[in-house]
């Protein structure tokens, strides 16, 4: 069973009534200013840094007590929307998210602001961010990242205290690592579960049906009305954004899935510049290859991306590279076999499963690059330009 993405959680009873009748404006906020009169103070905007944690050892109490004050709840509006992502009104979604930046920017996944997949994607018709002080804000959505399942908001900050959470790294993450999640499961607001890395470099599923690759997986509890909300690390800093959970039973079973930070840092530099991210493309699919598969085959490599097929009108096509051409069966699985193997991308080796689609996704559409591969035996080094990644392909996903 692939990995399911974690819909917005059905709205709880509790988090949607109350608001107006304790002295509050429609937005939440404490709001004690004439009706009547013709100018009106704005409130200050209060935004408090948070520094790494001191020490080594991991103390969820302190992560929780700095960095829950920065995560939200993201509540949506959909029209139109698929019955799971709603709540029994069947209008709203919620899910998770946090602070980025003392100007209002706040992460979260874009399957929480959004609905459908690739070209049916569709935004909510309205977003709000619920703050642990009660605060509940409109939120505008500046762009999301289908491929990569990242959304950027943006609120007013004017009369709130943020909390922006610091963004660490994902590149050299341990196996056996402490990690934090903070989030609202099932509408529980600012709930903390802790565990560790289980896994890196895993593959999980876009909004595309492109793959995400890098994610990391985690036995720390993470639920429906997760998504969106950050995967932290000793030191309180973001390593990831809880998106995914392979479940039986549709709840958390202690395999969690997060888009790495690295990742997001990339779609919320280009969602900042223009509202969008793009991708590079070549239009293959492929597989691993390993060595008992290279004997079987008599490659004269062992390690790199065996080509099973070609996308029609993909710079792969255009640059003459090859997919399988009959199928075979090694050790109970099928293989499209007599196609290309990729063994280099602009001078980067290919020797993992995602290796491929991670050399391809660092690069820009439009660049030209080097592609080794093995034909026939031989090796041959063919370029390519590198086009936009599509919304969507008619077969399986492909870098």
């Amino acid at each position: 069973m692939s990995p399911r993405i974690l819909m917005a959680a059905a709205l709880a009873a509790a988090l949607a009534g109350g608001c107006g009748s304790d002295g509050k404006d429609g937005l939440g906020r404490k709001d004690g200013s004439d009706a009547g009169a013709s100018t009106r103070e704005v409130p200050p905007t209060r935004v408090e840094v948070v520094k790494g944690l001191p020490g080594e050892g991991f103390d969820p109490t302190a992560i929780y007590r700095r960095e829950a004050p920065g995560v939200v709840t993201v509540i949506s509006e959909f029209v139109g929307a698929a019955p799971e992502e709603l709540d029994s009104d069947g209008a709203r979604g919620l899910g998770s998210g946090f602070v980025v930046s003392g100007s209002g920017e706040v992460v979260t996944n874009a399957h929480v602001v959004s609905s459908g997949e690739g070209r049916r994607l569709r935004r909510a018709r309205g977003v709000f961010v619920e703050f642990s002080d009660g605060n509940q804000v409109p939120a505008r959505i500046v762009g999301t990242d289908a491929n990569s399942d990242v959304a950027l908001l943006k609120i007013s900050p004017a009369g709130l205290t943020l909390r922006p959470l610091p963004l660490g790294s994902s590149a050299n993450l341990t196996v056996g690592a402490p990690v934090a999640a903070i989030g609202s499961p099932f509408g529980e607001p600012q709930s903390l579960s802790v565990g560790v890395i289980s896994a890196t470099n895993r593959t999980i599923d876009s909004l595309t049906n492109f793959a995400i690759s890098d994610a990391i997986q985690t036995d720390a509890a993470i639920n429906r009305g997760n998504s969106g909300g950050p995967l932290v690390n000793r030191s309180g800093e973001v390593v990831g954004i809880n998106s995914q959970i392979r479940s039986t039973g549709g709840g958390g079973e202690g395999v969690g899935f997060a888009v790495p930070v690295d990742t997001v840092k990339r779609s919320l530099e280009q969602l900042r510049e223009n509202g969008r991210v793009s991708y590079a493309y070549i239009g293959v699919s492929s597989v691993a290859l390993f060595p008992q598969l290279a004997r079987r085959l008599d490659l004269p490599v062992t390690r790199g991306a065996l080509i099973q097929e070609v996308s029609d009108d993909g710079p792969a096509k255009r640059a003459g590279l090859r997919g399988g051409t009959r199928e075979q069966r090694f050790q109970a699985q099928e293989y499209r076999v007599g196609g290309d193997v990729i063994t280099r991308v602009g001078g980067q080796r290919v020797a993992e499963e995602s290796d491929l689609a991670r050399s391809i996704g660092r690069r820009r559409p439009g660049e030209t690059v080097d592609v080794e591969i093995y034909r026939d035996g031989r090796r041959r080094v063919i370029s390519l330009k590198l086009a936009e990644r599509p919304a969507t392909v008619s077969t399986a996903p492909r870098p």
